[in-house]
C-alpha cells in the first residue's frame, strides 16, 4: 500500500504598507478623535473596521449586512467617479503650463509610511481611493505653487476631495449588525420584527437582497445552520470586533 503523506500548509500572508506624501491624505487615513471642542472625524482605519464587521455579518446571513456591502460598493464606485473629475479639471489646468517648462513630480522628502492590516476587499478598494486622493491632491498643491490656481481654489478642491472620502465613510457608520437571517425573515419572527425596527428610517431592504439573489462582488460565503444560541454569540462577536 503507497504510504500516505499529509501536506502541512500554512496560511498565505503578505506585507502591505501604504505611502502617503501630503498632511491631507494623511489626515483621512487617521481621522480625527473626539475632543471638548470638536467632535470625532472617522478615518479609513475606522472605515476598514466598518467593512469587518459588515463582512462578518453577511457571512452569518444577516441580509443588512448583505444590503450594506452592496451599498459600500456602489459608493467605492461613484467616489473613483468623482475624484477622476476633479482630477480631470485639473488636467485642464495643467495643461496651460508653457511646453517648454518641465516640472517633475512633487514628493515629500519624508513621507508617511503605514502597515496596513486589511481582512477584505473593499477595505483595499478604500485604500485606493486614498491614494488617488494624496495623488491628487499634490497635484493641486503644485498647481497653486506655479500659479495656476489661486489659494481659495486650491483649498476648495482639496475640501471637494476629501468630502468624497468622507461620504464613502459616513455610509459606513450608519451600519448596524441586525442580528437577524434570512431564515428569521421567511418566519418573519422577533428577531426578523426587531432587524426591520432598526432600519426603519433607511426604508424597506430591497428584495433581491433580502432573498440573497443579490450580493456584492466582495461579500464573504454564508453560513449557515446555525443555532439561536450559536448567532447569539457571533451578533456579540461583531459588535464588539473591530
Amino acid at each position: 500500500m503507497a504510504e500516505t503523506h499529509r501536506l502541512q500548509i500554512g496560511s498565505l500572508r503578505s506585507d502591505v504598507a501604504l505611502t502617503l506624501h501630503t498632511y491631507h491624505a494623511a489626515r483621512i487615513w487617521t481621522g480625527r478623535q473626539k475632543s471638548d471642542a470638536k467632535h470625532s472625524i472617522l478615518g479609513l482605519s475606522g472605515f476598514c473596521a466598518y467593512v469587518n464587521r459588515m463582512h462578518r455579518g453577511a457571512a452569518l446571513d444577516d441580509p443588512y449586512s448583505d444590503w450594506w456591502l452592496v451599498q459600500i460598493e456602489e459608493k467605492v464606485e461613484s467616489c473613483q467617479a468623482a475624484l477622476k473629475a476633479i482630477d480631470q479639471r485639473l488636467d485642464d489646468v495643467m495643461a496651460k503650463l508653457p511646453a517648454t517648462l518641465d516640472i517633475s513630480e512633487n514628493l515629500s522628502v519624508t513621507p508617511v509610511k503605514v502597515p496596513l492590516f486589511i481582512s477584505n476587499p473593499l477595505g483595499f478598494k478604500a485604500v485606493y481611493l486614498l491614494t488617488n486622493y494624496d495623488e491628487l491632491a499634490r497635484r493641486i498643491l503644485l498647481a497653486q505653487h506655479v500659479g495656476l490656481v489661486g489659494r481659495r481654489d486650491m483649498e476648495v478642491w482639496l475640501d471637494e476631495g476629501a468630502s468624497v472620502l468622507r461620504s464613502l465613510f459616513g455610509l459606513a457608520q450608519s451600519y448596524q449588525f441586525s442580528g437577524a437571517t434570512r431564515d428569521d425573515f421567511a418566519a418573519n419572527n422577533a428577531r426578523a420584527e426587531a432587524a426591520r425596527k432598526m432600519y426603519e428610517k433607511f426604508g424597506e431592504i430591497p428584495q433581491d437582497i433580502l432573498e440573497g439573489t443579490r450580493r456584492s462582488n466582495f461579500a464573504p460565503p454564508i453560513t449557515r445552520g446555525r443555532s439561536n444560541g450559536d448567532a447569539d454569540d457571533d451578533a456579540d462577536r461583531v459588535e464588539l470586533e473591530d
